[in-house]
Parts: C-alpha cells; sequence; structure tokens
C-alpha cells in the first residue's frame, strides 16, 4: 500500500498545497483524495483519519500524520535522498527555522489575502498587520536567497520543504499583487514556474466548489463564470 494524501480544495486549502507540491517536487509518488471544505460530511469524514479533523492528512498504512509541516517531516524522514531539507547543517537548521515560523505566524496576512487561485489578479491594499507580515517575509526570502541560495533558484538553492511551506504564500503575493524586491520575485517566479505549481493551479481552475456565504467575508471567492 502505497502514500495516500488527503486534501482540501486546491482552490482555497493552502495547508494542503505545502505536502502536496513538496512531495510532487520531490518525486515521491502518492494518491490524493480531494474533500471540498465546507461540506455537510467534510469533518465526520475527515475526523475519522485526522486528530484535528482537518486535512491534510498523510495516510502511510496504519500511521497518519496530519499538521503539514509533521507531514514534511515524516516524508523527509522516510525519503532522505528526496532532499526536503538541505543537507547544509547551518542551511537546515535556517530552513527549519522559517518553516515553524510560516506555520505558526503570519495570521494577519492570511486573513487579509486569503489563498484562491480563480480570483483575477488584482491589488488589494494592505492593512498595517499584513503589510508588516509581508515585509517580514519579502526579507526572509530574500535573505534566504542572498545567505543559501546559490545551486538554485529556491529559498536554499534547490526546491526544500521550507519553499513547500510558501508556496501559498507565493500564490497570494501573486494573486493580491504584493510588491516585494527584485530577489523575492524572481523567487516567485520560479515556483511558479514549476510543473507542479502548474498542475495544482489547473485542478484549482477545474473545481466547481465555492465556500458558503457564511463561511467567508471576501467575495472573490465566488467564481465568476
Amino acid at each position: 500500500m502505497g502514500l495516500h494524501l488527503v486534501i482540501g480544495n486546491k482552490n482555497y486549502s493552502s495547508w494542503s498545497m505545502r505536502p502536496w507540491i513538496g512531495m510532487k517536487v520531490a518525486g515521491i509518488p502518492f494518491d490524493e483524495t480531494v474533500l471540498p471544505l465546507f461540506e455537510p460530511d467534510t469533518k465526520a469524514r475527515m475526523a475519522k483519519i485526522s486528530g484535528t479533523g482537518k486535512v491534510p492528512t498523510l495516510i502511510d498504512g496504519d500511521v497518519h500524520i496530519w499538521e503539514s509541516l509533521a507531514i514534511l517531516e515524516y516524508l523527509a524522514e522516510k525519503f532522505p535522498d528526496a532532499g526536503l531539507w538541505p543537507a547544509d547543517a547551518a542551511a537546515r537548521a535556517h530552513a527549519r527555522a522559517i518553516a515553524n515560523e510560516m506555520h505558526a505566524g503570519f495570521q494577519p496576512l492570511r486573513r487579509h489575502l486569503p489563498m484562491c487561485m480563480w480570483r483575477p489578479v488584482e491589488r488589494r491594499p494592505l492593512t498595517a498587520e499584513a503589510a508588516a507580515n509581508a515585509a517580514r517575509i519579502d526579507a526572509m526570502w530574500s535573505d534566504c536567497r542572498a545567505r543559501f541560495g546559490k545551486g538554485g533558484p529556491f529559498l536554499f538553492g534547490t526546491f526544500s520543504a521550507a519553499d513547500a511551506m510558501y508556496a501559498p504564500v507565493v500564490s497570494r503575493f501573486h494573486t493580491f499583487g504584493v510588491e516585494v524586491g527584485a530577489p523575492a520575485r524572481a523567487y516567485m517566479d520560479a515556483v511558479m514556474a514549476l510543473p507542479a505549481w502548474k498542475e495544482w493551479t489547473a485542478a484549482a481552475l477545474a473545481e466547481e466548489w465555492v465556500l458558503p456565504d457564511d463561511e467567508v467575508d471576501w467575495p472573490e471567492v465566488k467564481r465568476v463564470k
């Protein structure tokens, strides 16, 4: 029995995108099941396989792993040759630090700029708190590229779990026209050029689900047909 990843809608589910794109870029084979968010039976279905009742969850036989960063850590241990963390100890420590920062922080940015692959690219003015988050991420990306990015176009040269954790932020920055410096912009372009990115985007655009009005306060999640 192989790996099975249970995810939410590709249009909306930023947490699901992280392990999905990490596995795709690393060449780790898996099957997937998409459970649309906020359907009447979604929580009940997820509660059977996830400790939180939320997506994503990775199933490996009798082992069930939820939380995107925990999934990536599990995969890094199971597939050490996949290069999900940098080989250099200092770079690896830094990659883990910024991955954890993403996992735990940036709530103002997340609330103000929700992931929505359907949304036409259009700039949204930032709140002070979201702007501070964006500035921190811009500086972080630029610093990683300068210090660790000599071996390729990603944060630590080659694609890593840290890039997987920030892939939804790339989507948010692109969709809402967030201005970043040249190093961060080049990094975003590299992420969006990945075949895995294009595969995820194509699937998101083909989805028919929309979130109900009482679950969101941003009207652009409604698909314009």
